[in-house]
């Protein structure tokens, strides 16, 4: 066991509870962090486990295609998965667009970029239970560009070299050296009322 660690946001459900502590651990001479799924969507975190003295942040998550308030979001139609051998143009462009790549792309690059720390982001592609995922999973750099990205309609495996060079180059660190803390550690620790709402997973029950 290298290292344990539980999700801090899982969605709001009376049979889940959170974990409540950041993991870092030291592996190959690299300083990992482990943040899952929606963990990432909030920000605080992956400037919290960066301080910590993470490098690389693993990011699994199970994500995309999903309805949303956001602009084009919205389920992919599992017939295209099933015909994918015969219409890959058609799956690829749900798959690449606002229901999927193309919100990702909106926030995870800066994720890396703004911390000045490689990302490694995994997504399952193909039906999960009765909603159909995108995949996607990638490598970013610390200066938010993609290093590689799984693109095949299947399993699919890729492979990069980071560089720790990248580290001290990139934006991120320049601003975390910055950083006043002093001007914002009162209003980024503010108390606040939780959201309090079920998230259901299947609509159909609410």
């Amino acid at each position: 066991m290298i290292a344990k660690f539980r999700k801090l946001h899982p969605f709001i459900n009376p049979h889940l509870t959170p974990g409540n502590e950041y993991c870092v651990f030291e592996w190959q001479g690299w300083k990992f962090g482990i943040l899952i799924c929606y963990d990432n969507n909030i920000i605080e975190n992956v400037r919290a486990t960066t301080l910590l003295g993470a490098q690389v942040i693993f990011m699994p998550h199970v994500t995309m295609c999903t309805p949303s308030t956001r602009p084009g979001a919205g389920f992919v139609d599992p017939v295209l998965w099933k015909r994918r051998e015969e219409d890959s143009t058609s799956l690829r462009l749900e798959f690449d667009g606002m229901k999927g790549r193309g919100w990702l792309m909106k926030w995870l690059p800066a994720r890396a970029y703004d911390n000045g720390i490689y990302v490694v982001f995994s997504n399952p592609i193909g039906m999960d239970d009765d909603q159909l995922k995108n995949g996607c999973s990638m490598i970013i750099d610390p200066f938010g560009d993609v290093l590689v990205e799984c693109r095949e309609l299947g399993d699919d495996v890729m492979v990069t070299t980071l560089t720790a060079e990248k580290l001290i180059q990139a934006g991120g660190h320049r601003y975390i050296k910055a950083r006043r803390p002093n001007l914002y550690r009162d209003i980024i620790g503010k108390e606040h009322q939780p959201e309090q709402k079920v998230v259901w997973l299947n609509p159909d029950t609410q």
